[in-house]
């Protein structure tokens, strides 16, 4: 890694810095250091005032226009996060009923500031949603229209319902998290829409007030963004002639951060990511498109708010060379951070007490799981390291532990919120006992 990274981190970024006489490396005011033998690792760290500084970015872009910043539960879905967000005004994206329970724990009142996505919605999540009065369902298919209208005639509630439409646009990003092109098993075709419009709003208990769209995650340009919405202010519009008016326009979310400083190539430094000017031409984007349309805009930011406010932290197991390769061993393995597995994504990895003559090497950076595809860094130049030397893996507040998992029966870390310099714990360690709990062990 570039040395000069570690000087350039702006805080409007990340919330890592390096300070005190032995150079370590901080989350706001509190020591990586002491936080790792305090709690253990693997750890993950958030900064809350971090969290706070991007919610109010996002919200300032879009101040001039009716809006509702509905966080996505499944970046980060710890309650402490959730409630922190409640409280600053927070509505909430949802995509399953545990993330709605964990939003009811958040607050009721937030509950109901709720948009109920994903295309596989059960009887039972329609029924706790509809019982919560969540703000939105957003239906992904003609046969969800119909369930939601029976559950909502048995329960004698009515349902407010937004449409996602797809509108066929391609955004530049991964394969796995695009969305929004007719091959994609989200939504409903612009085209298909105004028949199960026309449906919907023959129900008694269904309220046709929304259009929703969402076309993919970690997009970097406001350009894709600004295209969807004008398909979607053409249907509002098409709509509200046949006389059905609509109250909520969801933009979703997808908005990109900046995983790397320097391209993982050459060591080149990229051009700086300033948050406020994405947040910016995100919202100059949407309003191009939008015109003048009478709507209240829904966004569901989710990494842009909690990826960069996190940095998961690791000790060194073990320093191994097999043949040309270096390895660096460490106790967090892919069950704990998933993404470089599985989309070969890039985190930079900060070495947690910087030595400047420790010199650098390359180095593939590797977990203890029990799988060839369990590595967080391949070819990486770090700094020269030892066994029981702690690393930071940055901007893993998004994904990092929502897509955590027990793979070879090894307990999910410890994450904690630090404010200035005070760290609270917000999940305990697992231990293997919490892992056995639900497990029966009597022979059949």
């Amino acid at each position: 890694m570039p040395r000069n990274f570690l000087e350039t981190m702006n805080s409007s970024i990340r919330p890592f810095r390096y300070a005190g006489a032995n150079s370590s490396l901080h989350c706001d005011q509190a020591s990586l250091t002491s936080l790792a033998a305090k709690f253990g690792t693997p750890l993950y760290v958030y900064s809350r005032s971090h969290i706070a500084g991007r919610f109010e970015i996002f919200d300032r872009a879009f101040a001039h226009r009716p809006h509702l910043i509905c966080y996505a539960v499944k970046a980060n879905p710890n309650l402490s996060i959730l409630k922190f967000l409640a409280r600053m005004g927070s509505g909430f994206d949802i995509v399953s009923g545990g993330e709605l329970e964990r939003v009811l724990l958040a607050g009721r009142r937030a509950a109901r500031r709720a948009v109920f996505s994903g295309v596989g919605k059960t009887a039972e999540e329609i029924d706790l949603a509809l019982r919560t009065g969540i703000l939105l369902f957003n239906v992904e298919s003609g046969a969800e229209a119909e369930l939601l209208a029976a559950r909502a005639r048995r329960l004698r509630l009515k349902a407010r319902v937004s449409l996602r439409v797809n509108p066929d646009v391609f955004a530049e990003t991964h394969p796995y998290i695009s969305t929004g092109l007719r091959e994609h098993k989200f939504g409903i075709g612009i085209g298909e829409s105004h028949k199960i419009y026309r449906q919907m709003a023959k129900e008694p208990f269904l309220e046709p007030v929304g259009v929703s769209v969402h076309i993919g995650s970690q997009i970097r340009s406001a350009e894709p963004f600004g295209v969807a919405m004008e398909r979607v202010a053409e249907l509002v519009e098409q709509l509200k002639s046949t006389g059905i008016r609509i109250q909520y326009v969801d933009a979703g979310g997808g908005v990109g951060v900046e995983y790397v400083g320097f391209d993982a190539q050459d060591g080149k430094k990229r051009a700086a990511f300033d948050p406020q000017d994405v947040a910016a031409r995100y919202a100059a984007a949407i309003d191009r498109a939008l015109r003048g349309l009478d709507v209240t805009l829904l966004l569901e930011p989710g990494r842009f708010l909690v990826a960069q406010a996190g940095a998961l932290l690791t000790r060194i197991l073990y320093v191994k060379r097999n043949g040309r390769k270096n390895f660096l061993i460490t106790d967090a393995g892919m069950n704990d951070l998933i993404r470089p597995a599985l989309y070969r994504a890039h985190h930079e990895i900060l070495p947690v007490v910087r030595d400047r003559a420790a010199g650098m090497s390359t180095f593939d950076v590797v977990g203890p799981v029990c799988e060839t595809g369990d590595f967080f860094a391949r070819g990486r130049r770090l700094q020269r390291a030892k066994s029981g030397d702690l690393l930071a893996l940055l901007d893993t507040g998004a994904y990092g532990m929502s897509l955590s998992s027990n793979y070879n029966s090894r307990p999910r870390p410890a994450e904690v919120l630090v404010e200035g310099g005070r760290a609270r714990l917000i999940r305990k360690r697992e231990t293997v006992a919490d892992l056995l709990r639900a497990e029966r062990s009597g022979l059949l």
